[in-house]
């Protein structure tokens, strides 16, 4: 009797697992590339667009900011989100930052206080690790034009999906289709593929595939193109300065390429370009020659429109949070991401079409390819995500690999006059310099110069930030003069309103002055390529195109010969070198 019971026992519980496991089991994903004709004409989208009042159409056009981390049941940031939700029904949120299990369990909440599904996007240009801890961290997408690997951008658009997915994102605001051709450029710069129009085409089209073809929405962004610009949109009005001839062949090619690819949605930027709408100081967020006459008619793109943050300076300098509102709307837009004033926003909206200005059907029109979505992503049927299914979709080892290998291939050697590289004796010393452009930033190179120090046991290591003293830098001299070898990282990030992605005055000379000692120097851009315009004498130069922990342990890699490198430069250094260039180095057996 009791080998029986046990056997009984072992049964329950098995079967109790197998339930238990049963909710981990991947859903099958929904193509979001392939023709959806039956969307149109969804009963749940007709349905659900006359049963709504006019503030809730109203309502469905905003998109507002979240962090998906903790908050408590009372808390003000849970009645902003109650009252932007459960009220102004609002159509989606975009989301800034988090955990996982915080982000999709807030998500799981937010979604059981909304009428209608919320959409749920955010800025996932660097994989879903980009805004959610714990998620895959990839490189940029220069990092992927220096690799020119399509298959690479796939994968990468892929595991984003099925991350993002997991933790009850829709939509991503990405990839970047800019063609970079301004070396100035302060906001657009590596987050771009390249300054080639058909090289940017080809990665961004496959990031979109993967992306879409595993449930994601892709938005390619910023139309009609943020590459040559040296203001930041986030502060400034920028002015593109070019032909229309010259942006058909450079700027709008790659989002004509990625509507062929069926890209579900595209952002508009906040800039004025002349040679498509000469309206004076008019934002092609705005201009409804820009968004309606060229990109809806001409271009013929069907999916969501969405534009840039409206509360960024090229808007808020010239336009109210209610005349940006209209105007956009009038202009073609159908989202309007985080407006800086939604009761404003809301309120002249409303007068707009009360009085004629903006007709209904105009409003329907954006609703309906929003509700749209919502019915292409399933939302209608299931719009809160499965927890169980966290630990097997988000930072799987099969996802790291994918990233490590697209970090290593991005590595590119532009410059080794003295066959420096690869460092084969380990048994010499090395100063190790980490040189950050950004405050508070001072253990930048934490990462690089510890890989450094594993593999030689003489480095002598030296931090600096924006904010370290130009007397500290004798430290950094003395280290150099004493030293076999002198490595330089070298950081400052791409931020918004920053201006600027260039490096402090007195680290450019600490690196000027480290080339006049005339001993093996090597050069690390952990960011902007363009870094070498400042020291074109230093012997041997490196781009990483990232400042992340993944990027500074390739660095170390390729200088030591652990991995072959072959990657290319996507842009020209201008007077230097040309896109294309890159010396290959083969890894040490």
């Amino acid at each position: 009797m009791e080998q029986v019971f046990l056997r009984y026992s072992y049964l329950a519980i098995f079967l109790i697992a197998l339930i238990l496991l049963s909710g981990c089991v991947p859903t099958p994903t929904i193509n979001l590339t392939e023709d959806q004709a039956m969307i149109k004409t969804h009963p749940w989208v007709e349905k659900t667009l006359k049963k709504i009042t006019l503030e809730e159409k109203i309502g469905q056009l905003f998109f507002v900011s979240i962090s998906g981390r903790f908050f408590p049941a009372d808390s003000d940031e849970m009645e902003r989100l109650h009252l932007l939700i459960r009220e102004k029904r609002v159509g989606g949120v975009i989301l800034f930052g988090g955990e996982v299990y915080e982000t999709a369990i807030l998500l799981n909440h937010l979604q059981s206080w909304a009428k209608v599904p919320l959409l749920v996007a955010s800025d996932l240009e660097r994989g879903t690790g980009n805004q959610i801890n714990g998620a895959t961290v990839f490189p940029p997408l220069m990092a992927l034009g220096a690799a020119d690997s399509e298959e690479l951008a796939y994968e990468m658009g892929r595991i984003t999906a099925l991350e993002a997915r997991a933790v009850g994102i829709h939509q991503t605001y990405a990839p970047v289709v800019d063609v970079n051709i301004n070396p100035d450029n302060p906001i657009i710069n590596t987050r771009s593929v390249g300054e080639d129009p058909e090289l940017v085409s080809r990665i961004a089209c496959n990031f979109i595939r993967g992306c879409q073809e595993n449930g994601l929405i892709a938005t390619a962004k910023h139309f009609p193109g943020h590459g040559d610009t040296d203001l930041d949109s986030h502060t400034l009005l920028p002015v593109i300065t070019a032909d229309e001839d010259r942006l058909n062949k450079v700027e709008i090619l790659p989002f004509r390429k990625a509507i062929e690819a069926r890209v579900r949605s595209i952002m508009t930027a906040h800039l004025h370009v002349p040679a498509l709408d000469p309206s004076p100081g008019l934002p092609a967020t705005l201009s409804p020659l820009i968004i309606s006459e060229l990109l809806r008619k001409k271009l013929n793109f069907q999916g969501i429109i969405v534009t840039d943050a409206l509360t960024m300076g090229g808007i808020t300098r010239s336009f109210s949070s209610g005349e940006a509102a209209v105007r956009a709307i009038k202009a073609g837009v159908d989202c309007l991401l985080l407006p800086q004033d939604i009761e404003a926003a809301a309120s002249a909206l409303k007068e707009a079409v009360n009085s004629g200005e903006i007709p209904l059907s105009r409003l329907d029109e954006s609703v309906r390819r929003l509700l749209q979505a919502k019915a292409l992503l399933g939302l209608s049927q299931q719009k809160r995500i499965d927890l169980n299914l966290l630990p097997y979709r988000v930072g799987l080892k099969e996802y790291q690999q994918v990233a490590s290998k697209a970090f290593i291939r991005a590595i590119t050697l532009v410059k080794d006059e003295n066959f420096v590289i690869p460092v084969v004796n380990k048994n010499i010393k090395i100063a190790a310099l980490s040189l950050s452009s950004d405050p508070g930033d001072y253990y930048a190179g934490r990462p690089f110069i510890q890989e450094i120090e594993k593999r030689c046991s003489q480095t002598s290591s030296f931090y600096a930030d924006a904010e370290t003293g130009i007397e500290y830098f004798e430290q950094a001299k003395k280290l150099g003069q004493e030293a076999d070898i002198i490595i330089i990282g070298l950081f400052s990030t791409l931020r918004a309103g920053k201006g600027s992605v260039g490096l402090e005055n007195h680290h450019i000379d600490l690196v000027k002055e480290m080339a006049s000692l005339n001993k093996p120097l090597i050069v690390i851009s952990f960011g902007s390529p363009y870094f070498l315009r400042n020291f074109p004498e230093v012997p041997v130069y490196i781009c990483a195109y990232r400042h992340s922990p993944q990027a500074q342990i390739a660095a170390v890699q390729a200088i030591f010969g652990e991995i072959e490198i072959q990657g290319k430069l996507p842009v020209s250094i201008p007077g230097l070198f040309s896109a294309g260039h890159g010396l290959k180095i083969k890894k040490i057996n």
